[in-house]
């Protein structure tokens, strides 16, 4: 039988994987044991491309509204559509008129990572949103201005280290987030048997934790008053050594004066971690051989995330621990996007009606349902999301679901009709990634091994590719109509790349769309390859371990590393303020994820929900009582800005005072179309989730310690 070897797409961490074909039916998705990366490892969601190929709910034509309902209609009709409605918008209202939504998906997509930048400045809106603000933007916005760039972000150098500390995250259900990881399991297992040490924060007893030498269940949303105590024990035991680093940072007294009142004796209430604890954790990974602290969602998307984001960098840099091999590392990817001239910053703008800054290009999400429902110049009035289902992703989803039935316009690129496109007048789809080709540009950008792999499309495809869509998509809003020359476009697209990364277009004569953006990519990058050497290896090219890269890396104004820039500590009051606020036994709301969920549309194919139940509310055993709930019952749950009612799951592993629900769940409203999904419904969460609550210097929304209230549901 034919096979093929690709990469999978489905989270970050890029495996490479085998895929069977019999006939035109794909049969089997297994690990590539010669993938260069992750060596055979494949989880529950990579083995299911087989069903999400031939899912029978996956769009395979696009949809035009017509009197209410969404009916098929030609590429033809569905951009003569778009022209005829979208345009006059632009025209009368201008580019802030029209937001842009895209989601997670949109960044495991080669066609539109590379094609999607094109389309959004051609729109040129300010109301550009996506899935990072209810996610990772804090993680952006502090590496922003320690480093000078967005992405330059560390990563542990789990391979080689000898100490890990965990905070907020569960790399062994999410293979690794912003810390590309295939088979992390195998990787932590190795830091044990070489001897070294995993200690994980997090308020639950996850998967993790169950291989971990240590676990501390921490309060949710205290993480940034837990790593200040151990800034304040580094300095206080004379600890605080960044070694080599030294001569390359500015910023230590600073942030020696601000981490005073944080003692471990003052935290230790708030987070209910023990004074004694925390200077034996901040001693311990400061005396060890090589360390490096990883933090991921549970301290992103938390009032304090930006705080919590720098801090882990504090301690690394503190400890002698960033920019060295088993410490926080900089990977060097093959192909990176073009380098900024300037140093981070942000606030170039700040939104219409709530007055938020600007991060990385991005508005926050949790504003979007206001600029869509308030009038005046700059209302939101058409909407085009792409590979994103904010109607059950973002905050206070309950509020923006009833903002996307007043907007005069929306398009979606999906290839579902889902919570968010069922409000579409117009949805184009895609190609399966089987159907389509691939390259992982961000996620290299977070690898913890220089690696990269070019997996050819495997199979043909009906449908045009994405970079396609959005160049004719870019055709109708530039004002060259719905029948632009898609072709020209991409000369211009990739003229214009080749010229800001220097590389000789004629060089790339040969090949068009996204091979020709990424082979000018290569040419430029730091390893004198091209795609074509890439297409000489399926399994991917080993460019070797994490490297330092300190002082080169740097981009900040002074070419050093700004420790405590004001931009980040002027937050540190309103964090000192929260040592003595009062909690009186609230209960609070965090999420929690499964090893076959990703994005909600992957609740659609039946792989990946069989079984039991996965949308309960954990509830302890202590508070269960208290509360009068049982487990298999239903519970009330509300906050200030909505409620449900959610089967109870009564479970030693979380913390008291705490109540955890899945992300991403709720697919049981009219209008839907991927029926799978609708069998296995279960609970929105973020109708809980506040739009209120942010990260203050971010604008990301607050998902984890959310305050609500719990009662038996009737």
């Amino acid at each position: 039988m034919p096979s093929a070897t690709v990469t999978c797409p489905l989270c970050e961490a890029t495996c490479g994987l085998r895929v069977t074909v019999e006939g035109d039916r794909v049969t089997e998705a297994r690990g590539d044991p010669e993938d260069v990366f992750s060596h055979g490892y494949v989880c529950p969601k990579g083995a299911s491309l087989p069903a999400l190929h031939h899912d029978p709910d996956r769009l395979r034509t696009p949809l035009v509204r017509r009197g209410g309902s969404l009916v098929e209609a030609t590429w033809d009709e569905a951009f003569a559509e778009i022209d005829a409605r979208l345009r006059p918008i632009l025209a009368e209202h201008g580019p802030d008129s029209v937001a842009v939504y895209a989601g997670n998906p949109a960044v495991h997509n080669l066609s539109t990572a590379l094609y999607g930048p094109a389309l959004y400045r051609a729109i040129g809106t300010k109301n550009f949103y996506t899935a990072g603000t209810v996610d990772q933007i804090p993680k952006h916005f502090s590496s922003g201005y320690l480093f000078g760039h967005p992405f330059s972000i560390p990563v542990p150098d789990v391979d080689r280290t000898q100490h890990l500390l965990v905070l907020g995250a569960n790399p062994l259900v999410s293979n690794g987030s912003l810390m590309t990881a295939p088979n992390i399991r195998k990787r932590l297992r190795a830091l044990g048997e070489r001897g070294g040490k995993l200690v994980v924060v997090d308020p639950r007893h996850t998967r993790t934790t169950e291989i971990a030498d240590e676990h501390h269940a921490i309060r949710p949303g205290t993480d940034a008053l837990l790593l200040f105590a151990m800034v304040n024990v580094l300095f206080a035991e004379g600890l605080a050594e960044p070694g080599e680093l030294a001569e390359h940072v500015n910023g230590q007294a600073e942030v020696r004066e601000l981490a005073q009142p944080f003692t471990p004796e003052a935290v230790a209430g708030p987070t209910g971690i023990a004074a004694g604890d925390i200077r034996r954790m901040a001693v311990e990974l400061a005396r060890a051989e090589s360390a490096a602290v990883y933090g991921r969602i549970g301290t992103t998307t938390q009032s304090f995330g930006t705080l919590t984001s720098w801090l882990v960098d504090v301690v690394n840099v503190l400890t002698g621990n960033l920019d060295r091999p088993g410490g926080a590392m900089f990977p060097q990817p093959a192909a990176a996007p073009p380098a900024s001239s300037r140093p981070f910053r942000h606030g170039r703008w700040h939104t219409r009606v709530r007055g938020l800054p600007e991060v990385f290009g991005e508005a926050p999400v949790a504003t979007l349902a206001d600029e869509i429902r308030t009038p005046g110049e700059g209302q939101v009035r058409a909407l085009l999301t792409v590979c994103g289902n904010p109607a059950v992703s973002s905050p206070n989803a309950g509020k923006l679901t009833e903002a996307l039935g007043e907007l005069d316009f929306m398009v979606s690129l999906d290839i579902y009709v889902n919570e968010t496109s069922r409000h579409a007048d117009v949805i184009l789809p895609g190609p399966t990634p089987l159907e389509r080709p691939h390259y992982d540009i961000a996620l290299y950008q977070l690898a913890v091994r220089n690696v990269a792999n070019w997996t050819p499309a495997a199979l043909e495809s009906d449908l045009p590719q994405e970079w396609r869509t959005m160049l004719r998509l870019t055709g109708i809003v530039t004002g060259q109509g719905p029948d632009a020359d898609v072709d020209a476009l991409d000369e211009f697209v990739a003229g214009d790349t080749a010229k800001r990364k220097g590389v000789d277009p004629s060089a790339v004569v040969d090949r068009t769309g996204p091979e020709r953006m990424l082979d000018i990519m290569l040419r430029s990058g730091p390893y004198e390859l091209t795609l074509a050497d890439l297409e000489t290896a399926p399994h991917g090219v080993d460019l070797g371990p994490l490297r330092p890269r300190v002082p080169g890396v740097l981009n900040t104004a002074s070419g050093r590393i700004e420790l405590a820039p004001e931009e980040i500590t002027s937050d540190v009051p309103r964090l000192a303020a929260a040592l003595t606020r009062p909690r009186n036994g609230e209960m609070v709301l965090i999420g929690r994820r499964h090893l076959s969920s990703n994005n909600s549309w992957m609740h659609n194919l039946e792989p990946l929900v069989r079984g039991s139940n996965r949308c309960t509310a954990q509830v302890h055993p202590d508070d269960a009582g208290r509360l009068g709930l049982r487990d298999g019952g239903l519970a009330t749950v509300s906050s200030r800005a909505g409620k449900i009612d959610v089967r109870v799951e009564v479970a030693t592993e979380l913390s008291p005072g705490v109540v955890s629900i899945p992300h991403g769940w709720g697919h049981d409203v009219d209008g839907v179309r991927t029926f799978v999904a609708a069998e296995h419904a279960g609970v929105n969460s973020n109708i809980l989730t506040d739009e209120q609550l942010l990260d203050a210097l971010s604008g990301t929304a607050v998902l984890n310690g959310i305050p609500i209230e719990v009662a038996p549901a009737g």
